[in-house]
């Protein structure tokens, strides 16, 4: 079966001491396509030898991500269009909005948000949302920009079933990955009211691993942990969520 990682940061320097072998634990599992978020114009160079590393694995996106949006933020979105319009890329992502660690750039990073919509419209391309403690400011945004040539992925989804059902009004896959296996991740409470159309899977490794590695390093070959998760909320055997999943990473993705 083909495994889709729709959203894993390879280029973390938390892999540097063994990236080949944990990508090929991954590959080894099964978990073939890795798809690369971009966070500012300092990763951009590790993101082009991932890709040149592994051609047929790694397919990457190009943004800013919210908590990169800082004095320089306007600069940063330069560098943005100027490498979409140097190359080819799967993705706008990933962007949104991040109140977490600081609420002061809350218009600053609303207008980057937007810039970065705008430009995902032109080139025809999906985008990839990040959003922590700020759903109502994202749903505001995305009401703004809301089109019928919108769409993509909500990553890392942590909200209620109501802000689940607003994400795919608009257009987006909801990408589930570690959190779903937590006691406290509420989200398995109701993803079995969710068609599976609307999933893909992830891993935001090395981030949020899922149980039993929680508070571990995350790695994509953990996504059968995730896919294990799926198959006993939905009843359905892993090969069957894998596949579902990684035909929902293609409609988005375009490949």
């Amino acid at each position: 079966m083909t495994i889709t990682d729709t959203h894993t940061h390879l280029y973390s320097s938390e892999f540097d001491q063994d990236r080949d072998e944990m990508i090929q634990r991954a590959l080894d599992a099964g978990v073939s396509r890795f798809f690369i978020p971009a966070i500012d114009s300092s990763y951009t160079r590790a993101m082009y030898e991932l890709e040149k590393n592994y051609p047929d694995n790694v397919f990457l996106m190009m943004g800013l991500h919210p908590t990169y949006v800082k004095e320089n933020y306007l600069e940063e979105l330069m560098h943005v269009e100027n490498e979409l319009a140097k190359r080819e890329f799967y993705a706008i992502g990933e962007i949104g909005i991040d109140l977490f660690w600081d609420k002061t750039t809350l218009e600053e990073q609303k207008n980057a948000f937007r810039k970065q919509i705008q430009l995902a419209k032109k080139y025809k391309l999906p985008i990839v949302i990040h959003c922590r403690d700020a759903f109502d400011e994202v749903y505001e945004v995305l009401e703004e920009e809301k089109s019928a040539d919108l769409f993509g992925i909500f990553h890392c989804f942590t909200g209620t079933y109501e802000q689940s059902l607003q994400a795919i009004s608009y257009n987006m896959k909801l990408g589930i990955g570690g959190v779903v296996t937590f006691k406290n991740g509420k989200i398995d409470q109701f993803l079995n009211q969710i068609d599976l159309s609307h999933i893909v899977l992830e891993t935001d490794s090395p981030y949020l691993a899922p149980i039993p590695y929680r508070g571990k390093r995350n790695e994509s070959s953990y996504l059968l942990n995730i896919i294990d998760k799926l198959a006993a909320i939905y009843n359905l055997p892993a090969k069957d969520i894998a596949t579902i999943t990684t035909e929902n990473s293609k409609r988005i993705f375009g490949i």
